[in-house]
């Protein structure tokens, strides 16, 4: 006799809420039909739901993302990177405490080796027919990130060996969320073929079939709400095997009816978030203009405060993280998450003289100021112009409108290809391939939990007392 068991599953969310009355429509009716049809439904989360580039999130922590999956009840999430670094410790504990739905990630653990309360290593979930599915959860190692915020993450892959281990005789089927990445996935799938299939996220990859790596079926929804993962598992209950695995995505764009329950309840917290963030915390005395190609004040003035809150030599930041110039006046809360969203966070690097060059000559062509990044915690349209601060670069503007640099000058002195430089700048160029001398540098310290727009908030208050 077969069972069916559909499993459906978001990742990567971003907190882009505009999708999600859709999404409640779509999951609340598939449930009905399901549980009609006497088939199995169960409904999990990859992580990253959390983003706090909307204000919602911001100014409930995450909290009202928590809301909205009890709301569709969750059978189990995991957690991103999202909601474990933009959150401080304090933050990430408290995120789940009214969190209806498990939370599985077993790579996890505080400084002294403790497993939060909150997280549990795995998960055995008992189908109606007997059938058992063991869940596993992971998360990305970004292990010097965690530490600094008080936490200790391990490999995830000796995580999920353990985690086998344990559960090994006690599931007929085994299911990991993984929010490490497709690359990851597939590397996982390689080493571990007992794995019948693994929900991803982290890499926004979209497997509209899923994909099969030796026993494992890869799936991946994209990101933003724009898909919705379903899985068909067709069980013989008699021999207690998984028969056969089918995987599909829902474009959110072709559904056209939304769960006005969920719209309503979206509204109504949007404003309440809004007013939370009103709070003044800041009076300028004159507006503060930002240019994305060229040099301006509030660029100049934010790589000030990076170098300050950095204490480096120099500082270098891009136009494109100021959204919007602000005018004269008062400046809320909201005001510097509107202008500059992103969970991005303030690090220094120690940088040779000779590998600095490169970054700033990297930095002044066209191609990298027009640049249109998408991650890497940025939020913004454009890269922008480099703006540095205790740096002077002297160009030439040639016919073709390059720039060739001609000297570079620190703090009134040539630069030294042999010295090392102490640089502050934000983490995103440390992490991606965007600077390669920034994120192979050897010598990085990073600044948590206080993200850019923090530093922004602490330098306008220190402008306007002035």
């Amino acid at each position: 006799m077969l069972h069916k068991i559909h499993v459906y599953h978001t990742n990567d969310l971003h907190s882009h809420f505009e999708n999600w009355p859709k999404i409640a429509r779509f999951l609340k009716e598939r449930q009905i039909i399901h549980e009609q049809n006497g088939e199995e439904f169960l409904l999990f989360d990859i992580g990253d739901h959390v983003d706090r580039s909307h204000p919602l999130s911001e100014a409930t922590a995450g909290k009202a993302n928590v809301s909205l999956l009890n709301q569709l009840n969750y059978h189990a999430v995991t957690i991103g990177n999202n909601e474990g670094i933009t959150l401080s410790y304090k933050g990430l504990n408290e995120l789940y405490e009214n969190a209806h739905f498990p939370i599985i990630v077993s790579n996890l653990y505080d400084a002294n080796g403790v497993r939060p309360k909150w997280a549990k290593p795995y998960l055995i979930i008992n189908c109606s027919n007997g059938f058992k599915i063991g869940l596993l959860g992971v998360t990305v190692n970004y292990e010097k990130f965690y530490e600094m915020l008080g936490w200790k993450m391990v490999s995830p892959f000796e995580s999920i060996k353990e985690v086998l281990q344990a559960i090994r005789n006690e599931a007929d089927i085994i299911i990991l969320l993984s929010h490490l990445g497709i690359t990851d996935d597939e590397w996982v799938a390689e080493q571990f073929p007992e794995i019948h299939l693994i929900l991803g996220g982290h890499t926004h990859h979209v497997l509209p079939t899923g994909k099969y790596v030796r026993n494992s079926l890869l799936a991946g929804a994209g990101k933003y709400g724009q898909w919705i993962g379903h899985v068909e598992l067709s069980i013989d209950v008699n021999e207690r095997k998984l028969i056969h695995v089918k995987a599909e995505l829902m474009d959110i764009n072709q559904l056209t009816k939304e769960d006005e329950q969920t719209r309503r309840w979206l509204e109504r917290n949007v404003d309440k978030a809004k007013k939370h963030l009103e709070k003044k915390v800041a009076e300028l005395k004159e507006p503060l203009e930002v240019h994305w190609f060229s040099d301006s004040p509030f660029a100049k003035l934010l790589a000030s405060a990076i170098q300050e809150w950095c204490d480096g030599e120099l500082a270098m930041v891009n136009a494109g993280v100021l959204l919007e110039s602000l005018p004269k006046g008062p400046v809320t809360k909201g005001d510097i998450h509107r202008i500059c969203p992103h969970p991005i966070n303030p690090c220094k690097v120690m940088l040779k003289g000779d590998q600095l060059k490169e970054v700033i000559l990297q930095a002044r062509t066209k191609k990298m100021e027009q640049l249109q990044l998408k991650g890497l915690g940025f939020r913004g349209k454009v890269m922008g112009r480099m703006i540095f601060s205790g740096a002077e670069v002297i160009a030439k503007t040639l016919n073709d409108g390059a720039e060739h640099v001609q000297q570079i000058n620190i703090n009134g002195k040539p630069l030294d290809p042999n010295r090392m430089y102490a640089v502050a700048t934000l983490d995103m160029f440390t992490l991606g391939p965007l600077y390669p001398e920034l994120s192979h540098a050897k010598e990085k310290q990073y600044y948590m939990p206080e993200m850019l727009r923090d530093v922004l908030e602490w330098k306008l208050q220190k402008l306007s007392k002035a």
